[in-house]
């Protein structure tokens, strides 16, 4: 968490983390490694649980903290030195006072200067210099990288980071180094931990120097909070081990001294720590690492639905016995999912032979796969259970094209995505189907009819599925057509030519 120019929390009181731009984004493609998922694996194995009492955790934290950095950046400033002052040159303008002429020689001179900006905390994953943080670490105000990222080892030895990626919609940066056998932490496989289990927390908070906290993993799974801001991604592990500002992009380890999250944000009333932590799945920041690495940009996984919570009375209602998983509200023709034979109504119970409990860890688990992938998925059909295979598409591919689809003049409509459901506060309980109104002209002469934001339901009394099948079932002269806006339904006349 940057000590300086922002506190990454949000509040009960309705703060919220300040976030924004949560677009993929690489700096570079230069020196992309395609091997690097073999030397920084993820490691699966599941540590044993036990009664047994420790006493002291000394031995597991000596070796994880030298693996644990500082990280400064800092933004570049022109600075004119000598000459006028620009301040009294303004001055001697606006009264029309004459300003004195520089002699030969002694004209301004225009300096570059280092102005501290924030601190934050990082993680060393490998033993040639790649290491992970927060994007908001390394953020200036401007949403840009900062000019400059300087890493300061365990040892005090300091080195000037590359940023090799970042995505905003995880929160996760990876930086570069030039250095060799530096220590580092194993990553540990996040799906594995469980609620009780012992934590550290390993961070730089206040600047202070590195420091240990320790707790135990509150909940995992956290999401829907709004920290990350729109078309985000939260799937976060919760802990009461205290995270401070300054903390953001340290390590969240296990027992062990395995890694199993980046610490990113907290709650809090004051700004200060109350013992509820967030930190970014291992799990998670593992597969956008190697993703920001070896292809220079994010890839996430794409069906084409949409979902919600399976209730305990939808469930009674269709004869399932479990109430974990995600009922499809919405199947999109001609993508992924429809392609693989899901339908509207089917309870999906299982991804890729992991268990579905919610909306948002299914919508988690479709984005950390690569398109191009098999996934079998288990489904509830009718009472029957039975197993098909997606083949999951591009989710940025598929996005260009479904999106900004022509309607009438000056006006561009989108798929109802999650994220689209999100960012108009649209609520699964309102049962909203259709395509929603994304761009106006001001100079379109629809621009006082319709409203961003506004979702076209139906259109002359045919169900809208898609944007290019309400601009196909637009006709010339008088429409009617029925939208759901600003938390109701109604009617509405469009006159098209």
């Amino acid at each position: 968490m940057k000590a300086q120019s922002k506190i990454f929390t949000f509040a009960l009181a309705g703060l919220t983390l300040c976030l924004s731009g949560m677009s993929v984004a690489a700096a570079a493609s230069e020196g992309l490694d395609p091997t690097i998922v073999d030397r920084v694996p993820l490691i699966t194995e599941v540590i044993e649980r036990g009664p047994q009492q420790v006493v002291s955790y000394a031995h597991v934290l000596s070796g994880a903290t030298p693996a644990v950095v500082s990280v400064h950046t800092a933004r570049v400033v022109q600075v004119v030195r000598g000459g006028v002052d620009p301040r009294q040159e303004f001055f001697n303008r606006f009264f029309g006072v004459p300003s004195p002429q520089p002699r030969e020689g002694e004209g301004p001179v225009v300096e570059e200067r280092v102005r501290p900006e924030g601190i934050g905390s990082g993680v060393v994953i490998s033993p040639d210099g790649y290491i992970l943080t927060n994007n908001h670490v390394i953020t200036n105000r401007s949403d840009g990288v900062a000019d400059e990222i300087l890493v300061r080892l365990n040892d005090d030895r300091e080195f000037t980071a590359r940023v090799v990626g970042r995505d905003r919609r995880t929160d996760i940066a990876v930086l570069k180094i030039e250095a060799e056998g530096l220590p580092y932490l194993p990553i540990a496989d996040s799906n594995n931990i469980e609620v009780g289990d012992v934590v550290f927390a390993i961070g730089n908070p206040m600047g202070v120097g590195m420091t240990v906290t320790k707790g135990i993993v509150s909940a995992t799974g956290r999401g829907g909070l709004g920290i990350l801001g729109d078309d985000s991604f939260e799937n976060f592990i919760q802990t009461d081990a205290s995270i401070n500002m300054g903390n953001s992009g340290g390590a969240l380890i296990d027992a062990t001294g395995r890694l199993i999250g980046i610490n990113t944000a907290i709650l809090s009333r004051t700004g200060g720590n109350i013992g509820i932590g967030f930190a970014i799945p291992s799990t998670l920041a593992h597969s956008i690492f190697v993703n920001l690495v070896s292809t220079g940009t994010v890839r996430r996984g794409f069906m084409g639905v949409t979902i919600a919570d399976l209730t305990d009375v939808v469930a009674e209602a269709m004869g399932i016995a479990n109430t974990r998983g995600v009922i499809l509200q919405e199947v999109e023709e001609g993508l992924p999912a429809a392609k693989g034979g899901l339908q509207r109504g089917d309870v999906v119970v299982e991804f890729n032979a992991r268990r579905v409990r919610n909306a948002n860890e299914f919508r988690m688990a479709v984005a950390q796969m690569m398109p191009g992938s098999e996934v079998p998925v288990r489904i509830y059909r009718n009472g029957e259970s039975m197993t098909l295979t997606v083949i999951l598409g591009d989710r940025d591919e598929v996005r260009m094209v479904q999106s900004d689809v022509p309607f009438v003049e000056g006006v561009l409509l989108s798929t109802l995505t999650d994220e689209l459901r999100e960012r108009f506060r649209i609520s699964e309980s309102a049962n909203v189907q259709g395509a929603i109104v994304t761009q106006i002209d001001p100079r379109s002469p629809f621009a006082r009819t319709l409203r961003v934001g506004m979702v076209i339901v139906e259109i002359n009394d045919q169900p809208v599925n898609s944007p290019s099948e309400a601009a196909r079932l637009l006709r010339r002269g008088a429409n009617k057509l029925y939208v759901f806006d600003r938390g109701r339904f109604g009617f509405l006349g469009l006159r098209s030519a």
